[in-house]
């Protein structure tokens, strides 16, 4: 077997697992409330919906022998069929939006009946359009012709009016059009046409089964939803890049796109006092990087991403415990076994949480009021030795003073170790009003930056100049989507 061969044969088999992964994928956890989870279905089904309209546009001026609207056993009617049935999906993920927004009762399971359904959908319709692409498929290349500019006015009969501005690239299937067309989808997404650009990549994917540019283009819809950063784009961004690390775990920017799918999460935590899920999921794609990538260039900036990621978690915990601190040692109330049961999780999961000495210290009081003096006095030792600059140091040596506990020396190590510093007024305001933790997260995306500078030579540029792919060598080794700047041409 040649080498062409085995790469069309290996690429099949990536298309046909590409094709289905969606199909399994989803059917995990699903991620949002009812209303972004019905956006996001409604935004897919559009998407497959114009996919269709623009490919039957295409085929009826074909006009195929045999071609019928009415017979979905022929390619022509077999899109048509489909196309209506993506209308009516689309018409109860809108009734389902109204029941919602109109604060009716409601199944929840029905929402995740139809996230199953579409995905069930999703795969058909990529089906369709692959085996069309293949019926279309025209040995004759027009790669190296002058193409024909045409006035802007319409794309895929959903912006504006007039001819659609693509018709003669997405029209006709030949060799070397999907190189024009990742190219064009390109430009699109850096004008912040996010839209068109999403469905000129999912023609590629869809269109040309065989193309060196297929993974790249499926990672470029995922850039483009991150780099959009709307909740349900983030959201989407997050299944997007999970669905292109499922098949290509081992490549080159693999440990970028599991980096991509934590900030995906991080961009939506909200304050430690609020929902901590998009914090869990953030901790647990951090660590599956560190884990899965131990040699990863990105080591170092993960770690620090975690710390971050913890401190927000481990506030939480805080927060829960101090209510029943306050409950049980103001107010008289129960509540000593739960303040020490997040006060102990915090101790034992996130063990370089800055706020640490409060979490010992009240711990410590909790064992006090308990009467458990050797439990009380480990911890007021450990506020001594380990947080020499603490405020509560003072008090701590009280107590152990109190109970004729020794009191030892600070760690050498950890007199280098500086207590936080305290956020300022402006500062903890504007976190408060908009409800978002601060985070260290890089906004752009795996292969494009999210403030285009036509100076800059990125990853995806490089992947165009490589027809299709990037080599491990030509991956900057610290965090950045730019690889160099782009040299003047002569003359200018």
């Amino acid at each position: 077997m040649n080498l062409t061969s085995f790469r069309q044969k290996f690429i099949g088999l990536v298309v046909v697992l590409l094709l289905t992964a969606p199909v399994f994928s989803q059917k995990k956890a699903h991620d949002g409330t009812p209303t972004q989870r019905l956006s996001i279905l409604r935004e897919k089904l559009d998407t497959l919906r114009r996919s269709l309209k623009s490919t039957i546009s295409v085929v009826k001026k074909e006009k195929r022998e045999g071609d019928d609207k009415k017979d979905p056993k022929t390619p022509l009617g077999r899109l048509v069929f489909l196309e209506k049935d993506a209308r009516k999906m689309l018409d109860d993920v809108n009734r389902w939006r109204g029941k919602v927004g109109r604060k009716e009762e409601f199944d929840k399971s029905q929402v995740d009946r139809l996230e199953e359904t579409v995905e069930l959908f999703r795969a058909r319709v990529d089906k369709a359009l692959v085996d069309t692409a293949r019926l279309r498929a025209n040995p004759i290349s027009n790669v190296g012709k002058t193409r024909k500019k045409k006035k802007k006015k319409k794309f895929l009969g959903i912006f504006g009016g007039g001819k659609d501005e693509y018709e003669e690239l997405i029209g006709s299937v030949t060799p070397g059009r999907d190189r024009e067309l990742f190219i064009v989808a390109t430009k699109e997404v850096r004008k912040k046409n996010f839209d068109v650009g999403r469905l000129l990549f999912q023609t590629i994917i869809s269109t040309y089964p065989d193309s060196p540019y297929l993974p790249m283009s499926k990672l470029s819809v995922a850039d483009s939803f991150y780099l959009e950063g709307s909740t349900s784009g983030l959201i989407q961004a997050a299944a997007n890049y999970q669905d292109w690390l499922t098949f290509f775990p081992t490549h080159p920017l693999a440990p970028r796109v599991l980096l991509k799918i934590a900030e995906s999460e991080m961009r939506q935590i909200g304050l430690p006092d609020r929902d901590i899920t998009h914090a869990k999921k953030a901790e647990q794609r951090l660590r599956s990087l560190l884990q899965q990538y131990p040699k990863s260039a990105l080591r170092t900036l993960a770690e620090k991403r975690l710390d971050q990621v913890r401190n927000n978690l481990g506030l939480h915990n805080l927060y829960v415990g101090n209510f029943y601190y306050k409950q049980s040692v103001k107010f008289k109330k129960c509540g000593l076994k739960g303040a020490q049961s997040r006060y102990r999780e915090v101790i034992e999961k996130y063990p370089n949480f800055k706020y640490m000495d409060e979490v010992l210290f009240k711990l410590a009081v909790t064992y006090q009021i308990e009467e458990e003096t050797d439990q009380a006095a480990r911890y007021f030792q450990q506020i001594v030795r380990d947080f020499p600059h603490s405020k509560r140091v003072k008090k701590a040596t009280e107590q152990l003073n109190l109970m004729g506990a020794k009191v030892p020396k600070p760690d050498p190590e950890r007199m280098k170790i500086l207590p936080p510093e305290g956020k300022s007024f402006l500062s903890n305001f504007k976190d408060q009003f908009f409800g978002k933790y601060p985070l260290t997260i890089d906004r752009n995306g795996v292969l494009m930056t999210k403030k285009f500078d036509k100076t800059k030579f990125e990853l995806i540029d490089q992947i165009i100049e490589n027809k299709g792919d990037i080599k491990n060598s030509q991956i900057p080794k610290s965090l950045t989507t730019v690889i160099s700047n782009r040299e003047p041409k002569a003359g200018k």
